[in-house]
């Protein structure tokens, strides 16, 4: 787990390789207990000191902070690049240029606005359930990521999804897909919310869809975005079951 810890969070590890990390890939959904904790953590200690809206702000920072807001910045790239009209090459060069557009800014409220009022929601009902949902969305939210990078097609050579894609083959895919699937549940039966574990293959499967049809197939970027996404769809379901 060092190499995954180190590539996809700000936990003080030395660093990995993309390769390193990428022969991991398969226990990606555990990174999410990691992130996640430091945000149920705040949510169960804050609730009963500040208001809900506010201890569910702390707590979302806390999970995008421990994951050094790498997946925030493919939700910005993916944003610009929809906007604009052209081939999936035309749009490849968008999710690399460093420029933030209104695409990019709109991105990010379509997908941490509904995170945040729903953590919120959970939050003023139940602590409790609030930190389960949010260990369970950033869990899912891995689970997405790992789905698409062992179903997707990279959209070229040099991709950072390549070595990701390479490595869950075989016995690792078989792991990975089991792990996907089953490690959101833990967090979500206590809660009565089980079937919000569709949260990660509903996402992975369009985000599959669109990455294809967008920009010819999957990049860390777009991989990135799905997991930004999948966490949201699972808080926004848990919300429902108040």
């Amino acid at each position: 787990m060092k190499a995954l810890l180190s590539f996809f969070t700000a936990l003080p590890l030395r660093g990995a390789s993309l390769e390193e990390a990428a022969r991991q890939a398969y226990l990606l959904p555990l990174v999410g207990i990691f992130t996640g904790l430091p945000g149920a953590a705040l949510i169960l200690l804050a609730y009963s000191s500040v208001p809900p809206g506010v201890a569910a702000t702390l707590a979302l920072g806390a999970v995008l902070l421990a994951a050094g807001l790498h997946h925030a910045d493919g939700v910005l790239d993916v944003g610009d690049a929809l906007m604009v009209r052209g081939s999936p090459a035309r749009r490849r060069q968008v999710l690399a240029d460093v420029r933030v557009g209104i695409g990019g800014i709109g991105a990010l409220f379509v997908v941490y606005a509904p995170a945040l009022a729903a953590l919120a929601a959970l939050a003023a009902v139940s602590p409790w359930h609030a930190a389960l949902a949010l260990l369970a969305g950033e869990v899912s939210a891995r689970s997405a990521m790992l789905l698409m990078l062992a179903f997707g097609d990279p959209a070229d050579r040099t991709s950072s999804s390549v070595p990701f894609v390479r490595a869950l083959e075989g016995r690792q895919r078989s792991a990975g897909l089991g792990l996907a699937l089953l490690s959101p549940l833990p967090f979500l039966l206590p809660m009565g919310a089980a079937l919000a574990v569709l949260s990660a293959p509903l996402v992975a499967l369009c985000g599959l869809r669109l990455s294809r049809a967008a920009f010819g197939g999957i990049g860390g970027d777009a991989v990135g975005a799905a997991g930004e996404m999948c966490r949201a769809v699972l808080l926004v379901f848990a919300s429902a079951t108040l």
